[in-house]
């Protein structure tokens, strides 16, 4: 431990130059800065990840059961039937999902229509998005089948909810020939009334998505007892995995079953990746700021070297001197890691907590207001890592150093006594 004593008396000794002292705290706050921006913006990454998580949430099932192999799910009734009998299972709903074309008056647009039951409430927060002009219901006695749109499908098609308000949609026919004489015949077609608008916060899912009942949808797309997908929600505690997991070993290789999160996947994946990428880019901010720590133990070394050829006439060996500098390289790393990493959480935390950093924009649209952040344990051990790393480059590298300089002096010395 002797070279780590004799590093922290240069580190926390008084300077004989005012230069060294001044770039040594230069040294410091540079790492201490580059670590609290690193911190602080990968947490801002942690808060738009949950955000957006939060999100999907809304539309997105406890569990999904997808077919392997091409776009159906034949036999619905008695899949169902044996998903309903797995133990936590609290709602099932087949959906049918297919691209059709919407049409209101001269105003039309291309939709993503979901057929779904009335159980679709009780897989998802559908009720929870829909506006106040509006609500989340598939029939109606006196205006029949009804639609529920997206925002963005209602704006397309400039619609809202009312005892007047219609949409077509229109499904090419899956079976038989196209008559190019009558290229009307070619397609199934619909006419709902417009129960609801929903806004999920979700782009994708309010770009043009029509929620529309099973039954026609079955009927617009010639399915007779299938399903694009099998949605399903659990009773509340229930552990998603596990169920998973029995569902799995029920339905047999035909069949896929996805948890909530691994239905969110590739978004998920998006905000890893844009996360990691501005990691990288920070992390050579880091570095280039750590090039200070490399003149820092250069000046000191050459501050020291009085002291270096005293330690070495007493006896001791270039690694021992190597050591000391190895050490004080390692200390100022740290130091401003460290303290940038203190810096960075407590920042995080009070925005965490207080929200003083506002979003721009209109917020009265805006699903929050402030900059979402989250401090992981894990972003911070990293960073942490990142900066242990740098120090031990720039301490080999001041090591190196010292020990050259010992044997100039060295050599120095002997040619004035020669």
């Amino acid at each position: 431990m002797e070279p780590l004593r004799i590093a922290l008396r240069y580190l926390l000794a008084k300077r004989g130059s005012n230069v060294v002292s001044v770039i040594s705290l230069i040294s410091v706050t540079g790492v201490g800065v580059a670590a609290m921006a690193i911190v602080c913006v990968l947490s801002v990454f942690n808060g738009f990840a949950i955000l957006a998580r939060s999100q999907t949430d809304t539309l997105t099932p406890d569990l999904r059961v997808d077919p392997l192999y091409g776009k159906a799910i034949d036999g619905i009734d008695s899949v169902t039937a044996l998903i309903s009998a797995v133990p936590h299972v609290r709602a099932v709903v087949p959906v049918l999902e297919e691209r059709a074309l919407a049409k209101c008056g001269s105003r039309q647009m291309p939709v993503r229509i979901k057929g779904v039951t009335d159980n679709y409430a009780n897989v998802t927060s559908i009720d929870r998005v829909v506006k106040s002009d509006g609500m989340f219901v598939l029939s109606d006695s006196v205006l029949g089948p009804v639609a529920t749109l997206s925002v963005g499908s209602a704006v397309g098609l400039q619609v809202r909810p009312g005892v007047d308000s219609y949409v077509d949609i229109y499904v090419p026919r899956r079976r038989g020939r196209i008559n190019p004489a009558n290229p009307s015949a070619s397609f199934l077609s619909g006419m709902f009334a417009v129960g609801g608008v929903f806004q999920a916060d979700d782009a994708e899912t309010d770009a043009d998505l029509v929620l529309l009942p099973f039954g026609e949808a079955a009927r617009l797309l010639d399915r007779d007892n299938a399903a694009s997908a099998i949605e399903i929600g659990l009773e509340p505690g229930a552990d998603a995995d596990n169920v998973a997991d029995v569902l799995r070993e029920r339905l047999g290789n035909t069949l896929s079953v996805s948890t909530r999160r691994q239905q969110q996947q590739t978004s998920m994946r998006m905000i890893a990746i844009e996360k990691w990428i501005t990691f990288a880019m920070l992390a050579f901010i880091l570095t280039i700021a750590s090039f200070n720590i490399i003149s820092t133990l250069s000046m000191m070394v050459i501050e020291k070297t009085d002291n270096i050829r005293t330690l070495y006439a007493m006896g001791a060996t270039r690694s021992f001197i190597g050591s000391i500098f190895r050490y004080e390289g390692w200390l100022i790393s740290l130091a401003g890691g460290a303290g940038g990493v203190v810096a960075g959480v407590v920042l995080c935390l009070m925005q965490q907590w207080f929200g003083f950093i506002k979003l721009g924009g209109d917020h009265q649209v805006m699903v929050t207001d402030v900059y979402p952040v989250r401090v992981e344990v894990v972003d911070i051990l990293v960073v942490l890592l990142l900066v242990a790393a740098i120090g031990w480059i720039t301490s080999a590298v001041a090591a190196a150093f010292s020990r050259h300089r010992l044997g100039l002096s060295s050599a120095g010395s002997h040619c004035s006594g020669g």
